[in-house]
């Protein structure tokens, strides 16, 4: 078990140690450059506990059992099958038990949602470090390291804890996973401002982020929960689990409906014990008889076995759902909040302009596949034999490049760094030959400089390229080379001019330059002072996603705002946005900083939330109230995002969505929906998929009540009439399960209507059931009852017999729910159409179904023996049969009459069957 760590945070060190010098850090730590001593690591360990996050607390197997019977309804049925125990009544008491038990069992089963996302914060953590102690480095399981140890990383390493740099050298640091930023983190010992957000503590390291390049010592400042990550690990378990709309219209109502039982029961009881003078037990037997009879115990397994279903649609559609409602919740979503790198972007650097003193071009493509060309502006191929400047520019960032491409199994990806990888790539797609060159020397890169530079052989002549920052090229050049291939004097202003141009399009811009070295050897950082030639620059970006664009155009047209939140930069963010079609193309974007949002009360930021569509710089605490402050105003919240500080609002969110193929881990975890190709029009998809689930559930709903509503009134109507029941509480549960595991799954399946995705979002108050479809209920309720009792009576006057009276007034409930089911398939128009047969084959497979079921109930003997039934003739299969027809012609004049003086059926109606 994993000691806790009361006291590992940097703010319980020292405050803001990115902000001191390194030695001020290593006192206040009481730390040395040479490291702690083997005893003090010990006792600071037995002091602090292990660098490690705590594990959660788990909810036993039972607990998690026992919530899923956490319903209103289930607690009538208990309540039921106590009455039977205590009048030992065995055979009903068991057939009761069995629905309860199944009931919680599907749910239980079929839950997907993860414990928590702290399993894959856990794995992020490294598994071993370099450490210095008395005196000597040595690797040491990274658990074991304390705040005070002296660590070293390099390229590859992931960073074993919190760390304050004391000496860095060309050392970055990809926090993509931490931070959103897509661009390796230039990283030194220099300190920075109190106030640096998690992005711009250059002197930090933080646990679980990935060394790429150069190598650094610092000391370690928090451990374990102390962490950032430990710190976002403590934010996911701070966040209660959000109710879906779905369930809590669900509980509204079975709430309402258990009201209504109750009186009707109480006023049962009442006539039957003073009117009729029943004795106590037959008034037991009628008052669990109409609890079970009004209790639509079919209703949990239909809603589970419905979203079951959407899920396996969505999994079809590359989306594994790792909890069902979440579908569902999906379909109601209002507000979609969507991390920018990876998820609306590619996560790929991608060179998208070169711009020389010739010219500007663009080039094609995106991502690493090096597929594409370079144009010139008027659109045709540039080679670079008709381009000498495009060809200087490209050779120079193809040489001056430690990084390449390579095809894989999952696609192609970049070996080094990600910028670089985009030059690899244009110089791929210009097409630039490489033989007859060689590397002689290097100045690496360095965030001191800003830029890189190498000694090149290139077909018998001997160059120096430089590639880095424009702005610490351009210092240190006197010439640009002109169109014709010449040199001339550097245009200073105009070369600023394109850059910022650039800049504003949300572009990192990258310079190159080049100057001869004809018998040099060697190559030092002092030697480019100046001399150098600028070649021209070129623009990278993250690229949006090609699908992304179409996938948010679709959600606005379906009413669902999309809103931006990144860790990125206020200008890439913004250009980002406006490609997407997230914020106006032309005109004022307004965007948030995280800054801002600091700054900013909960009260003035649930003011502003919902105007804001584009939010830079943020943190997970930003993220955390964004999500909060729009469901303040009642937003069904969509998160999407692929990165640790993510997670917590993926957690918080109504529903959370992560990336499969480059999210992390932990928020993999944390998230309801996983997108198996991070696929961002996935989600769209997803949304069209929940509002059909939603629709689906509706008219499921519509269809199972009046089963539970006919079977109460026949048992109240005997009661207060003072009849033998004509129907037993088992007899109940027998015909609820039948229609429910048949004819209600016919509707799970019922294909999405037509313009689904044209319509807004339902409100987050509405409930499952419209005025109009209440009136659909009582009146199917009405008629399926007064059928049910007219055949029993029938019956048991032509018969004499109780038992086969009582079979065929389930029958003519079962039968009755068929030709019901045919009108709520096309509920807001009329079922008078062949179409009414077609569009959906699970009709004729349930109808089926249940006839089989009802063979089986009338005719096998252990079932005669369970549930008091018994063979019936061809005489009761046509009464029943041709009263069944009569009820379908009485609920079509009933929806025909209710067509004609309502209004037709919009967003809050129940929605329209679509059969084709």
């Amino acid at each position: 078990m994993t000691t806790a760590a009361p006291d590992h945070s940097t703010a319980d060190v020292l405050p803001a140690p990115w902000s001191l010098p390194a030695e001020e850090v290593l006192a206040a730590v009481a730390g040395s450059p040479d490291g702690l001593t083997g005893r003090d690591a010990e006792e600071r360990v037995a002091r602090d506990g292990r660098n490690e996050l705590p594990e959660p607390p788990q909810e036993s197997v039972w607990r998690r059992l026992l919530s899923q019977y956490a319903d209103i309804l289930i607690y009538i049925l208990i309540g039921a099958a106590v009455l039977k125990a205590l009048t030992q009544d065995w055979v009903d008491f068991a057939v009761i038990v069995v629905v309860i038990v199944a009931t919680g069992l599907i749910g239980f089963i079929q839950e997907g949602r993860a414990a928590s996302a702290l399993a894959g914060l856990r794995r992020m953590q490294s598994l071993d470090a370099q450490v210095r102690r008395d005196g000597d480095w040595g690797v040491v399981d990274a658990a074991s390291l304390v705040v005070g140890d002296v660590v070293r990383v390099r390229g590859g390493d992931r960073v074993p804890a919190d760390v304050r740099l004391l000496t860095s050298a060309q050392l970055q640091v990809d926090e993509s996973a931490l931070t959103g930023e897509s661009v390796a983190a230039n990283k030194s010992s220099e300190a920075n401002e109190a106030d640096a957000g998690i992005g711009d503590r250059t002197s930090m390291l933080f646990s679980g982020t990935i060394v790429t390049a150069g190598n650094g010592e610092g000391v370690v400042v928090a451990t374990g929960s102390g962490t950032e990550i430990g710190r976002i690990s403590a934010l996911v378990t701070e966040q209660d689990a959000i109710d879906t709309p779905l369930a809590r219209q669900l509980a509204h109502l079975g709430t309402q409906l258990s009201v209504l039982i109750g009186v009707l029961a109480v006023v049962m009881l009442l006539v039957g014990r003073f009117v009729h003078g029943l004795g106590v037990d037959e008034l037991i037997s009628a008052a669990i008889g109409f609890a079970v009879a009004a209790v639509p115990e079919g209703l949990p397994a239909l809603v589970t076995i419905t979203l079951a279903l959407g899920v396996q649609q969505m999994a079809r559609h590359r989306a594994i759902t790792r909890r069902m409602e979440a579908v569902e919740t999906l379909g109601s979503t209002t507000t979609i909040c969507s991390d920018k790198t990876g998820t609306l972007t590619q996560n790929e650097m991608t060179a998208r302009t070169v711009v020389t003193a010739a010219g500007t071009y663009d080039v094609e493509g995106t991502g690493y596949d090096p597929v594409g060309r370079v144009a010139t502006a008027e659109g045709t191929t540039a080679t670079l034999d008709a381009h000498p400047d495009l060809a200087a520019l490209v050779l120079a960032v193809t040489l001056c490049n430690d990084a390449r491409v390579e095809q894989t199994e999952d696609g192609w990806r970049v070996v080094g760094q990600p910028t670089e990888g985009a030059l690899d790539v244009l110089a791929a797609k210009a097409g630039v030959d490489t033989a007859g060159t060689a590397r002689v020397g290097a100045v690496p890169f360095d965030s001191a400089h800003k830029f890189a530079a190498t000694l090149d052989d290139v077909r018998a002549r001997r160059v120096v390229h430089a590639v880095g920052a424009p702005d610490r090229l351009l210092d240190r050049s006197g010439t640009e080379l002109a169109p014709d291939g010449g040199v001339r004097p550097l245009d200073r202003a105009a070369w600023d001019e394109r850059i910022d141009a650039l800049s504003a399009l949300g572009l990192r811009v990258l310079a190159a330059t080049v100057r001869p070295a004809d018998g040099v050897h060697e190559i030092h950082l002092d030697d480019l002072d100046d001399g150098l030639t600028f070649l021209g620059v070129v623009g990278i970006v993250d690229p949006p996603r090609p699908e992304a664009t179409a996938a948010i155009a679709e959600a606005h047209a379906a009413g669902i705002r999309v809103k931006m939140i990144t860790g990125d930069h206020r200008g890439t963010a913004t250009a980002i946005a406006r490609e997407l079609g997230i914020a106006p193309e032309h005109g004022k974007v307004r965007a948030l900083t995280g800054a801002d949002l600091q700054a900013m009360g909960d009260e003035e930021l649930r003011e502003v939330v919902r105007d804001v569509d584009v939010f830079a710089r943020t943190s997970p605490e930003h993220k955390l109230r964004i999500v909060r402050a729009l469901q303040f105003h009642g937003e069904v919240v969509a998160m999407t995002g692929d990165g640790v500080n993510d997670a917590p609002s993926i957690t918080r969110a109504d529903v959370g969505v992560a990336m499969g193929i480059k999210g992390t881990e932990a928020t993999k975890e944390a998230a309801d929906i996983v997108l198996a190709d991070d696929n961002f029009a996935t989600i769209e998809r997803a949304v069209e998929e929940g509002r059909r689930i939603y629709d689906n559930i509706r008219k499921a709903v519509v269809f199972l009540l009046p089963t539970n509503g006919a079977q109460s009134l026949v048992i109240l109507v005997a009661v207060l009439a003072g009849l033998a029941l004509p129907l037993s509480p088992v007899q109940i549960l027998w015909i609820n399960l039948a229609t429910a595991i048949t004819l209600s799954l016919t509707l799970a399946g019922e294909p999405a209507e037509p313009g689904i995705m044209a319509r807004p979002p339902r409100s987050p108050g509405e409930q499952v059931l419209s005025s109009r479809a209440i009136a659909v209920v009582l009146i199917a309720s009405v008629v399926l009852g007064a059928a049910t009792l007219v055949v029993y009576l029938l019956e048991r006057a032509r018969t004499g017999d109780y038992a086969e009276a009582q079979t065929s007034a389930v029958m003519m409930l079962a039968l009755g729910q068929l030709a019901f089911l045919l009108n709520c398939r096309l509920l807001s128009t009329s079922a008078f159409t062949t179409r009414v047969l077609t569009g959906n084959p699970s009709l004729w497979v349930s109808a089926g179904a249940l006839l089989g079921l009802q063979l089986v109930f009338t005719y096998a003997p252990f079932m005669n023996a369970w549930f008091g039934s018994t063979p019936i003739g061809l005489h009761s299969w046509l009464l029943t049969a041709g009263i069944a027809v009569l009820v379908f012609l009485v609920i079509e004049a009933a929806k025909a009459v209710l067509r004609a003086t309502r209004p037709g059926p919009g967003r809050s109606s129940a929605p329209s069957g679509g059969a084709g």
